[in-house]
């Protein structure tokens, strides 16, 4: 009953994560289902926690930081780690996934969706698990930590609170570099993991209906709300630079997404 209540207190706590876990499960379920969804949110979960643990007793893979335990009787924690904390690896992570998709998969040719004249995608097991997929992913998941990780490093001036920090601070706006490669790590094995599992499953899926372009872009979607909300937070406390330089890395990839999205498709033969 203790730790029902504390559940409870978390969500009241921290409402915008469990908002983003929400989005999270409907573009999930919606794209690939319940069976893969859950393996998706428990291996990555897993992973953030096992390595998050490791990381504030040895400083592998995340090099060395410390959760302070402020906020212990306030949120829910399992050893010394805020439930909160490991589990916006899983959605961060999906959410870079169907960013990467949008960008890689092929285009089906002579066809649009329904509604929005958005390019069909293939959705084919093989191309949703390339290598290219893979690597894209990963990327898009360690750089929207560098977004993320400086404002949460400041959480005393905003309602996350002063929940961690760095022994050593780092050169990006406190941050070492060794965290963002720590994230690299997680959504690797994540991936690793659960691309061979994605293989052995039935290949049924949910219907893709508009198209699985719109389904994506509601992943997609819940990147860019994150980002937009880190983005947001960083300039109301006043990191001007911080936030001028975290809205330039986004330039280009969203330069490149709307391009692709809004580019015709080619005639088919």
């Amino acid at each position: 009953m203790e730790f029902f209540f504390l559940f409870l207190k978390t969500i009241w706590f921290r409402p915008y994560v469990f908002a983003f876990l929400a989005a999270f499960l409907v573009s999930a379920i919606a794209l690939i289902g319940w069976p893969r969804t859950w393996r998706f949110w428990v291996i990555s979960w897993v992973t953030a926690f096992v390595c998050e643990y490791s990381s504030t007793r040895n400083g592998i893979p995340f090099g060395w930081y410390h959760y302070n335990g402020s906020t212990v009787g306030q949120e829910l924690y399992f050893s010394n780690i805020p439930f909160m904390d490991s589990i916006s690896f899983s959605f961060l992570l999906f959410a870079s996934y169907c960013l990467a998709l949008l960008l890689l998969l092929p285009v089906v040719p002579g066809h649009r969706g329904p509604g929005l004249p958005l390019p069909r995608l293939s959705f084919s097991l093989a191309d949703r698990t390339s290598w290219p997929v893979f690597t894209l992913t990963v990327l898009f998941f360690a750089l929207i930590d560098m977004v993320i990780d400086p404002v949460a490093l400041r959480g005393d001036r905003w309602f996350l609170g002063k929940i961690y920090y760095y022994p050593d601070p780092g050169v990006h706006y406190g941050v070492p570099m060794a965290n963002y490669a720590g994230w690299a790590v997680v959504g690797a094995i994540s991936l690793l993991i659960y691309f061979p599992l994605d293989r052995r499953l039935p290949s049924t899926l949910p219907p893709q209906s508009p198209s699985t372009t719109h389904r994506l872009l509601l992943g997609a979607g819940l990147y860019y709300g994150v980002l937009i909300f880190n983005l947001a937070v960083t300039f109301w406390i006043g990191e001007s630079l911080q936030g001028t330089t975290g809205l330039l890395m986004y330039v280009p990839v969203t330069a490149i997404l709307l391009l692709r999205l809004l580019t015709p498709a080619p005639a088919s033969a």
